[in-house]
This record gives C-alpha cells, sequence and structure tokens, in this order.
C-alpha cells in the first residue's frame, strides 16, 4: 500500500474532512495547491465543491492544470476525483462552458427527475451503490453500503467499461468512474464512515 498521499488545494475542496479520514488509517497527508507538490506526489486525490467551469479557472489560474494533466496521462501517477473533482475528469459539462480533462469519455449533466416534489435537486443524502463486481476501488462494498451525496450534476460515460458504479435517484447515474490508474467517485466517502474508509484504503491499496 501506498503511504502517502497528497491532496490538492485549488480553493474549492472539502480538503480537512478528506485529510482527517486519511491520517486516521495511517496515511502520510500533504495538502497543497503547489506545482512542485504535484510533481513529487505519489498518489494524488483532487476534491471538489462548487461550479465545473469555476473549479476549472481555480485550477489554471494556479498554474496546476497542465502539470496534473501530465502527472496523469505521462506519469500514470493513480489520482481519486471526489464529487466535483470527479466530474472534471470528463470532457465537458453542462455547468458552464469550460472543457474538463477528459480522461474519461463522459459529460457531466445537470439532473432531470421527473418529480421535483419527490426527488429534490440537488440530491443530498444517503445512497446505497452498484458496484461492478470488478472494480477494485470498491472492493468489499456491497448494495447495502451507504454514501453521502450533495450534487446537482452528475456524469455520464460513453462507454460503460468506464463506470464502476451505479446509484439510482429516480433513474440510474454513474456514481464512480474508472480507466486504468484513474478513479472518481460522486459521493463524499470522507462522510461516509466506514464505507467511505474502504474506498480510501482500497485507492491507498492500488
Amino acid at each position: 500500500m501506498a503511504h502517502s498521499c497528497l491532496i490538492v488545494d485549488y480553493g474549492m475542496g472539502n480538503l480537512r474532512s478528506v485529510e482527517k479520514v486519511l491520517v486516521e488509517l495511517g496515511v502520510s497527508v500533504k495538502i497543497s495547491g503547489e506545482v512542485e507538490a504535484v510533481k513529487q506526489a505519489e498518489k494524488i486525490i483532487l476534491p471538489g465543491v462548487g461550479n465545473f467551469s469555476a473549479a476549472v479557472s481555480k485550477i489554471k489560474s494556479k498554474g496546476l492544470w497542465n502539470v496534473i494533466d501530465e502527472k496523469v496521462q505521462v506519469d500514470k501517477t493513480p489520482i481519486l476525483g471526489i464529487c466535483l473533482g470527479m466530474q472534471l475528469m470528463a470532457k465537458t459539462s453542462e455547468e458552464g462552458n469550460e472543457s474538463g480533462f477528459g480522461w474519461i469519455d463522459a459529460t457531466v449533466k445537470r439532473f432531470s427527475v421527473s418529480n421535483t416534489l419527490k426527488y429534490k435537486i440537488p440530491h443530498v443524502g444517503w445512497n446505497s451503490t452498484h458496484p461492478a463486481p470488478s472494480s477494485p476501488l470498491l472492493k468489499g462494498i456491497t448494495d447495502s453500503d451507504l454514501f453521502y451525496f450533495v450534487h446537482t450534476y452528475h456524469m455520464v460515460c460513453a462507454y460503460a467499461e468506464d463506470s464502476a458504479a451505479r446509484t439510482c435517484y429516480d433513474y440510474e447515474f454513474d456514481s464512480a468512474v474508472s480507466r486504468n490508474h484513474i478513479w472518481g467517485v460522486q459521493f463524499h466517502p470522507e462522510k461516509s464512515y466506514k464505507a467511505g474508509q474502504k474506498i480510501f484504503k482500497n485507492f491507498m491499496a492500488l
């Protein structure tokens, strides 16, 4: 298992909660928005809460966009995106005009539910996931495990093999993605207690 991890600080993430869980698991954690820290990272967590286009702009303004992209695409550094951090891995989003990293062939779409009284938007609360049997990120996760969600937009993968888990909120959507060393979860594992700890343990063991 890898022993260290960088949480990327670009001004829009739930950093301290993620750090706290990782420290409890015995992981050496660094929070930084510096280019050199990204270059030296053994594993990367890309968190995010808020607007897609604003996040892209903030990452670029800190000079981090290209270095993160190179770490992932050239150096093959394992990365875990959380919530908005996962959405940034897609090609495009309906939330603004900025393009994402495009590591996952996917589009981020706003929820379009059939009953707005029954299914409130944003989607906030606890839901189960249906993990792909072969996903090492969700090893040990079952349909009875609950994760905490807070989001208005969700990812739609172009290819089923990139979906590591599905969740139903009026309709099914991709709630976790994977492609080689690239991983993402729409939910917040740092707020999901034991089930969330399993996700972080699995990521650090990849």
